[in-house]
């Protein structure tokens, strides 16, 4: 698939990587594709107009109110110019625009305006990328059919490494075509439920225990598996995120209430994800009033949960059963032994703790093991991760009800 003759609309943000953009308009334009560009003031402080305007062949679009435009409304001129509508650089100023609606400058109007598919390109210092304002004001965008293009990882314009560039202009232009070639659904017609951040086990009426699951990985891979073509059940335990559109969402807070969520939707299941965090225990009596602060010590009692993973597993007919292992030490130990003994199909262990990724983490690596094969998925986004893991997933399936 080629850009020839495709619109699209480039909106250049303030910050170091804007060069970068140059690039970007260079290699589009090299695929075919009609390219225009739209930029903020703060990124004409860091690269000039005109240099844009030599590359693509058209005046720089930066005033919101253009008295050249037709009828001056030039923001839904271009909107409906577009094909395709790229923020690369997008500062964390413009994401927190775009998640709050915010219509204050040109870019963050055509936001609004546009109804082509939207793709941002982030780029920023690595600390700002992973606080939790940012991180929720992407799981926002993500929530409106954005389509995000990873940060990676690197040393930065300041001095500090970490995840925050932009991805590369060859990186983006070629997820673009891949976007636009037609994606054979692996996973068409097929049902799966995935399962997905971390339960909460009261101790009593305003007390909790839980884990640091943030449900990023389960929603990446709810979203992947639509993309193959899935009907997807996702049940999720307590997150921040936002549902992904089109598939059908549960929302759980218990251990035992996934697990009956879960048994309650298995019929028709194809495959099954265990992605959830889910409690291994259970405090056995829950206070109705808040545990005072008595003596040095309270001891509290516990009872063993439920297996969600493995009672699926034991099912008359089950489905692909996929499970989840977070290790800090002896991964692929850890994670053959809960393939066999809980009688899974497949199994995605990673490491968690420290600077390893996992727990509340935008990035992951993943080591897959089945019965009689691995292989190691490196760290890269969790969108991208997800993708990956989906596409080993339906290989897999296939194979095991259509062996060769």
């Amino acid at each position: 698939m080629s850009l020839f003759n495709r619109h699209i609309l480039l909106g250049v943000t303030g910050g170091i990587a804007a060069y970068k953009a140059l690039e970007l308009v260079r290699l589009l334009k090299k695929e075919g594709a009609q390219v225009r560009v739209v930029m903020t003031k703060a990124a004409c402080e860091f690269i000039a107009p005109l240099s844009f305007q030599a590359l693509s062949g058209h005046s720089v679009h930066i005033e919101l109110l253009d008295v050249d435009a037709e009828n001056a409304m030039g923001h839904i001129e271009l909107a409906r110019w577009a094909d395709i509508f790229i923020i690369a650089p997008a500062s964390a100023n413009t994401l927190s625009k775009f998640s709050h609606g915010s219509a204050d400058n040109l870019l963050s109007t055509l936001y609004l305006a546009a109804n082509c598919p939207v793709y941002i390109a982030p780029a920023m210092n690595h600390v700002m990328w992973n606080h939790v304002a940012t991180q929720t004001n992407i799981q926002i965008v993500q929530s409106h059919g954005i389509r995000l293009i990873s940060p990676e990882a690197g040393e930065q314009a300041c001095g500090e490494i970490g995840v925050g560039r932009m991805a590369e202009p060859q990186t983006i232009c070629t997820r673009i075509l891949a976007d636009l070639t037609q994606q054979p659904q692996v996973l068409a017609g097929v049902n799966i439920i995935i399962t997905a951040g971390a339960t909460r086990e009261p101790l009593d009426a305003v007390r909790y225990i839980t884990n640091r699951s943030s449900g990023k990985m389960g929603y990446a891979i709810a979203c992947a598996a639509q993309l193959a073509g899935a009907n997807v059940t996702l049940i999720s335990g307590i997150t921040a995120l936002s549902p992904p559109k089109n598939c059908r969402f549960i929302q759980t807070e218990t251990a035992q209430a996934m697990h009956n969520a879960v048994f309650e939707n298995i019929n028709p299941c194809d495959i099954f994800i265990g992605a959830a965090a889910v409690a291994d225990y259970r405090p056995i009596e829950v206070a109705q009033k808040k545990i005072k602060k008595k003596d040095d010590t309270l001891t509290l009692t516990f009872q063993k949960n439920a297996d969600i993973l493995a009672d699926v597993a034991s099912t008359k007919n089950p489905p692909f059963t996929v499970g989840f292992a977070a290790e800090t030490h002896d991964l692929e130990h850890y994670a053959r032994d809960k393939l066999v003994r809980k009688k899974l199909d497949m199994i995605a262990a990673n490491w968690v703790g420290g600077e390893r990724g996992g727990f509340e983490s935008c990035e992951n690596a993943l080591d897959i093991f089945w019965q009689d094969g691995h292989k190691s998925l490196p760290m890269t986004g969790k969108e991208t991760l997800a993708t990956q893991l989906i596409s080993l997933i339906a290989e897999r399936f296939h194979l095991k009800i259509k062996p060769i």
